[in-house]
């Protein structure tokens, strides 16, 4: 038994076919339930005006279905945000009588390219994706977790409630948790999964925390949850990129980007590069406008905001 996180990418309104409609932001949240097995699907609701509104979506899933309608470039972004991220299983839908061979040079060399595709059928889709579910390990051996906070609020008669997804490890019910960048500490209190109380939740969970020692008012989406002594903060991340195959040009000094990773989006500059040999692999010094947190052998995904067509430039590891 377990939770399986799908970004429902493409077309909107599939989603809405499968799940429940739950949470609603620049993401939109869908759940589905049968038994112990669970799904949350999630929708980019504002993209392609916000590129965050992607970005999240894809960040918070281990698990991708494309319902393409056509072939453009905000598939082919969508399509390289998913392999940067590295999301390399899923399930790709196809209408207005687009042919598989088609699709095939857009996805060749990505994760996206080992993708099975499917009918559009919503009943097949959800009894599919809770069979996936259902063969997930909803278990941890892991003593410590981090949850990204993805929205807060108070309840009355509760007090300050994160809603997130548990991007690794295991927290349980009475733990103590750190909050970063605040670099304060908090108890959880209690745990609510697809609104059922629980003592613990592991990588995967969607969950909502209900915290004590913290007024929701000082939280911010992107902040961290943690009892794992290895998350850091960094302001400046050098090492050698990775450029997505359709970038146009060499990044350059002074070049304003931003970097993401968990539920954080951070302006950043290019402080020096060096190109060597192949520009799409180069020695990038980043110097960015706030802290990132993360644990050490993370990935950033570089985005460029002005980038028109193309926004996803690639992916940095953050050590």
């Amino acid at each position: 038994m377990g939770n399986l996180n799908v970004a429902v990418l493409g077309a909107k309104g599939f989603a809405g076919e499968i799940g429940k409609k739950g949470t609603v932001s620049d993401v939109t949240f869908f759940n589905l339930k049968k038994g112990d097995d669970s799904v949350t699907l999630i929708e980019p609701t504002k993209y392609p005006d916000k590129m965050s509104s992607l970005f999240y979506a894809v960040a918070m899933s281990e698990f991708a279905v494309f319902v393409i309608e056509k072939i453009d470039n905000l598939l082919g972004e969508t399509i390289l945000m998913a392999d940067c991220l590295g999301i390399g299983k899923g399930r790709i839908i196809l209408r207005n009588y687009i042919q598989e061979e088609q699709l095939r040079p857009f996805i060749a060399g990505t994760s996206i390219e080992s993708y099975i595709i499917t009918d559009d059928d919503p009943v097949k889709m959800r009894e599919e994706l809770l069979a996936l579910a259902s063969s997930i390990d909803g278990t941890s051996g892991a003593s410590c977790g981090s949850v990204p906070v993805d929205s807060h609020f108070n309840v009355k008669g509760v007090g300050t409630v994160v809603l997130g997804s548990v991007a690794d490890g295991k927290i349980k019910k009475h733990d103590k948790l750190r909050v970063l960048p605040l670099a304060e500490t908090v108890v959880l209190k209690s745990i609510q999964k697809h609104d059922a109380d629980s003592d613990d939740c592991v990588k995967g969970d969607h969950a909502g925390l209900a915290l004590r020692g913290i007024d929701s008012e000082r939280l911010d989406r992107g902040f961290v949850l943690t009892n794992d002594d290895s998350v850091k903060m960094t302001k400046t991340v050098k090492d050698r990129a990775k450029i997505v195959k359709y970038w146009p040009s060499p990044l350059k000094e002074g070049m304003v980007m931003h970097i993401g990773h968990w539920m954080q989006m951070i302006p950043c500059r290019v402080k020096s590069i060096d190109n060597g040999n192949d520009w799409k692999e180069p020695s990038v010094e980043l110097e960015l406008d706030a802290e990132i947190i993360h644990r050490p052998g993370s990935v950033g995904i570089m985005m460029y905001l002005e980038g028109g067509k193309l926004r996803v430039v690639g992916k940095i590891p953050l050590k």
